[in-house]
């Protein structure tokens, strides 16, 4: 019992390590990318030995996918935890900007506004890049500014120069490690 409650806890660990490589690696983050390939293929290779040594064990077979399964699921909760990456929020609010461009401006978020045409006439469109830690408090004052307003949130690769407001710490280590981007 104890070798299927092994390989479920191995493939959780390799796959969670695997699904925050390929996050990493995909928000520009390319050399942790083989340090943490390097340890999730110890660990599979660890866990894909100990299932083909014990093939009459069904019990294995099962463990081997529910870790990895599970594997998956934990990486990507880890990966929302530590909130890596910068995104954009552009709002099309249903009425005037003003009071939402002033607190958001307040907070300390960086904002631009653009004058647009809507399908109801003109509108203003409110553009600010964040921090995904950030989000939250950034969805709070939209909602509590514009309730009805439209938003997107897109993912930003990179980012040059410009005003990102609110300064974020890091609780769980230094990230200024991983902060060698792609070109």
């Amino acid at each position: 019992m104890a070798l299927p409650v092994l390989i479920f806890l191995s493939r959780i660990m390799d796959q969670s390590i695997g699904t925050m490589r390929l996050i990493f690696v995909s928000k520009g983050y390319r050399h942790i990318g083989p340090i943490l390939g390097f340890f999730e293929v110890i660990i599979w290779l660890l866990a894909v030995t100990q299932v083909l040594k014990h093939l009459s064990n069904p019990m294995s077979y099962i463990a081997y996918g529910a870790g990895f399964a599970m594997g998956n699921y934990v990486g990507i909760r880890l990966e929302e935890k530590i909130s890596i990456g910068t995104v954009l929020i552009r709002i099309v609010p249903k009425r005037d900007t003003s009071d939402l461009v002033d607190h958001l401006r307040e907070v300390g978020f960086g904002v631009t506004t653009v004058a647009a045409e809507g399908a109801r006439g003109p509108v203003q469109i409110v553009f600010t890049i964040i921090k995904r830690k950030s989000i939250s408090k950034a969805i709070e004052i939209i909602n509590q500014y514009n309730p009805n307003a439209f938003y997107t949130i897109e993912e930003v690769k990179a980012v040059k120069e410009g005003y990102f407001g609110i300064q974020q710490k890091r609780d769980v280590f230094n990230w200024r490690m991983f902060a060698l981007k792609t070109k």
